[in-house]
């Protein structure tokens, strides 16, 4: 890594996001990529100009750059020929967190296209140590301001509604896992209007 850009980083990939990385076993979207390599990445795009974009909470932004991670799209469209497909069953992010139920795909049973964008889910990072005190984490020490805390790969270079679960544990507050920002009517309503007619694959 350049001694500017070590000067100039803005992003780091955040402990919370590292399941995601060369891990065959993680269910969620996989990153066959060195973490370190993915996060110079995000930093070099951002200093050429990807702009950040605001998320659902000031403390949460995105950046929607072209998938160069070979990162397959995190999501299908429900339709006759693979509802049957759908699974369900209770899962927690981490050991600490409550488990939700939650629905997919095995994305061995279909065709996942690969993703054209990567949106790269960013918090700050004060929200990132009060979350991690409020779970009786030790807060990492950085003076880096935003951390990566996911990465989703999908089709459009904007944000797409998350799942109703993830609005609701959100709304649970810190001490379960969640962000503790309110549930937002209208937010929800949208998220059941796009996922009634999506699924994760896994």
């Amino acid at each position: 890594m350049s001694g500017d850009l070590v000067h100039s980083k803005m992003f780091v990939v955040d402990k919370f996001c590292l399941k995601q990385f060369n891990n065959p076993n993680y269910t969620g979207t996989q990153i066959i990529y060195d973490v370190q390599k993915f996060e110079d990445k995000i930093n070099e795009a951002y200093s050429a100009g990807v702009s950040l974009v605001d998320g659902y909470a000031p403390f949460c932004k995105h950046l929607f750059i072209p998938n160069f991670a070979n990162v397959y799209c995190g999501y299908t469209e429900i339709s006759d020929s693979n509802k049957h497909l759908i699974k369900s069953g209770y899962e927690a992010r981490k050991e600490n967190e409550l488990p939700v139920l939650i629905q997919w795909i095995d994305r061995n049973d279909v065709d996942a296209p690969v993703a054209t964008f990567l949106d790269v889910i960013l918090y700050s990072r004060e929200q990132i140590t009060e979350e991690n005190k409020a779970m009786g984490e030790t807060p990492i020490e950085s003076e880096v301001p935003w951390g990566i805390i996911s990465v989703k790969g999908q089709l459009s270079n904007f944000e797409l509604p998350m799942q109703p679960i993830t609005i609701m544990r959100n709304a649970l507050g810190k001490e379960e896992g969640g962000s503790g920002v309110p549930l937002d009517r209208e937010k929800y309503l949208e998220s059941i209007r796009f996922w009634e007619k999506h699924v994760a694959l896994k």
